[in-house]
């Protein structure tokens, strides 16, 4: 007898030390970029997506378009700003900070997907400098395969978590600072952290702070424990307990098997601890998802109902998640599981 529509098919979890090691040594030889220049990234120039356009050219579907800009008092930051355009919104902007893909420093590389959220009325901050007009029409491609790293050996990652919590303290102090063009403009008591792949490491580690509303881990899920792989994201060395710190709201974000993210997300959404939950997975999607797409393509779209939702109490967008008739949990190129989510 067929499922009801709407109903959530369990997913299959990577539990036995074996099976979480064949894990891992498929993202390892995928070359998954969370390895943070260890598996290593290529950069080449793709069909089918939107050409690179001027960092002076306004992008977002939203009401309030942006242009990425930098701020002397957050010189490894790049920042995308709703209050820079020519109508900017009257209502306070929550704050959103973003680990880049790689934990690599271009802080332009997701720019369609991070102008898309900034312009619906959000203060998005991303680690790494402005970077060239060529970065807009790049992503991830495996890396070739040269066997298992060294965790011990790898070369640091060009950014790190600290630089999630640099930019929450920088939208803090500008909130209250006089003079500054946020003051009086930042909603403070609203932040989410997000990051993709190696950057989504960094969001679990930023995402203990007490500040964050919610966190949301695209296109990643921490490696097993006995790896020592979660290094490479240029903090600690987190291991599954550490995702007890997390709280608030938390979204796993991912494609299906063909995402090498895929099994350790699921793995990390079972260990997480008692507080409102989703994980999401779009079908016949891989590692790269659709950051480089218009807009950031169906993913700008979960993110800016994710944090309408969470940061902002939108009831239209909290229907896009909750129950097992949800907007996102009827569109068939979907998964959804779901926990304590009211």
């Amino acid at each position: 007898m067929p499922a009801p529509r709407g109903t959530v098919r369990p997913m299959k979890i990577v539990r036995t030390r074996a099976l979480r090691v064949k894990a891992v040594r498929k993202i390892i030889l995928s070359g998954m970029m969370a390895l943070a220049g260890v598996a290593g990234l290529s950069a080449c120039a793709t069909s089918g997506l939107p050409k690179a356009v001027s960092n002076e050219t306004p992008l977002g579907s939203g009401p309030f378009p942006v242009t990425p800009s930098t701020d002397a008092r957050l010189p490894d930051h790049t920042i995308y700003d709703p209050l820079r355009g020519r109508t900017p919104p009257k209502q306070k902007l929550p704050i959103v900070v973003w680990g880049v893909g790689g934990c690599l420093d271009k802080g332009t590389w997701f720019r369609w997907f991070l102008s898309e959220v900034a312009s619906h009325g959000y203060l998005v901050v991303s680690n790494g400098k402005i970077g060239a007009l060529e970065d807009q029409s790049w992503r991830p491609e495996p890396a070739p395969n040269q066997g298992p790293p060294d965790p011990a050996t790898a070369p640091p990652a060009p950014t790190s978590a600290r630089q999630l919590i640099a930019a929450i303290d920088w939208a803090i102090a500008e909130n209250s600072r006089a003079g500054s063009p946020y003051q009086g403009r930042i909603d403070t008591a609203n932040i989410a952290v997000m990051g993709m792949s190696c950057g989504g490491v960094q969001a679990i580690e930023a995402g203990a702070d007490r500040r964050v509303t919610t966190t949301v881990v695209w296109n990643m899920g921490l490696f097993p424990d006995e790896s020592g792989l979660n290094a490479t994201a240029g903090g600690k060395a987190l291991v599954k307990a550490d995702l007890a710190k997390l709280h608030g709201a938390v979204a796993y974000i991912s494609g299906d098997e063909m995402d090498v993210a895929f099994p350790n997300a699921n793995d990390d959404f079972a260990h997480l601890p008692n507080i409102p939950a989703l994980r999401a997975y779009r079908k016949q999607t891989p590692h790269e998802g659709t950051y480089w797409e218009k807009n950031g393509g169906e993913f700008g779209k979960v993110a800016v109902g994710w944090l309408d939702w969470r940061l902002k109490g939108d009831p239209q967008a909290r229907a896009m998640f909750v129950g097992t008739d949800c907007g996102l949990c009827r569109n068939p190129r979907w998964v959804v599981r779901q926990k304590n989510l009211q």
